[in-house]
Order: C-alpha cells, then sequence, then structure tokens
C-alpha cells in the first residue's frame, strides 16, 4: 500500500491543522493506522493510532485531548485532527499502516508498521 501524507503548515501556538493520510494499492480497511512524529535530532514517536475497524484509538500521553485519528475507509483515507497545538509538536508527522492485525487492537511500535508515507511538516510558532 502506498501512504501520501498532506496537511502540514505553519500554525500559531494554540491554532489547529488536520493532516490527511490518502491510501492506495491495498485493503485500507484491513490495515491498522498511525500517526508518527519526529523532531529535529529526536527519534521518532507514536503520536495515535486507530484500528483498521476504527473502533479503537490510542494516543500518546503528549497528545491526548488536544489530537484526534479517525478513518474514513471508503476514501481510503485516515486523518489526525490536532488542536490547541504547542511549538513541542513541531515535527515531521508521518502516517503508517500496519497488517495483519488483531480486530480493535491499535498498534504503537515503529516496528509494527510495515507502510509508511513520506512525511509532511508541521511547524507551531509561539
Amino acid at each position: 500500500v502506498q501512504l501520501q501524507a498532506s496537511g502540514g503548515g505553519l500554525v500559531q501556538a494554540g491554532g489547529s491543522l488536520r493532516l490527511s493520510c490518502a491510501a492506495s494499492g491495498g485493503a485500507f480497511s484491513r490495515y491498522a493506522m498511525g500517526w508518527f512524529r519526529q523532531a529535529p535530532g529526536k527519534e521518532r514517536e507514536f503520536v495515535g493510532g486507530i484500528s483498521w475497524s476504527g473502533g479503537s484509538t490510542h494516543y500518546a500521553n503528549s497528545v491526548k485531548g488536544r489530537f484526534t485519528i479517525s478513518r474514513d475507509n471508503a476514501k481510503n483515507t485516515v486523518y489526525l485532527q490536532m488542536n490547541s497545538l504547542k511549538p513541542e509538536d513541531t515535527a515531521v508527522y508521518y502516517c503508517a499502516a500496519a497488517s495483519g492485525v488483531a480486530p480493535g487492537v491499535v498498534m504503537v511500535v515503529t516496528s509494527a508498521y510495515s507502510y509508511w508515507g513520506q512525511g509532511t511538516q508541521v511547524t507551531v510558532s509561539s
């Protein structure tokens, strides 16, 4: 499956952005999806994930209550709604897909994901 992330940009602290990740070339509805981010000089970290049915979600503590992950299997797209953005949210954001995941399970580690998008830059100014 190929993943194309979009929606990044420059926003002031307290603002919002919605990232999209469009999938093609695979059975999207059977992939658990995740969003990760990587800031300069730091390791890639889990942000949020959603099961392939969409019934389960999980978030990193740093974004819980501010970010929401969702998916539209009819459109082969997963979204990350980011509200109340902070300068420390500045990073390149990546979407990823994991296959062979049990129903209702959200994967939180990078090694669980086989397919990655190209990343989209999110910059939050103070």
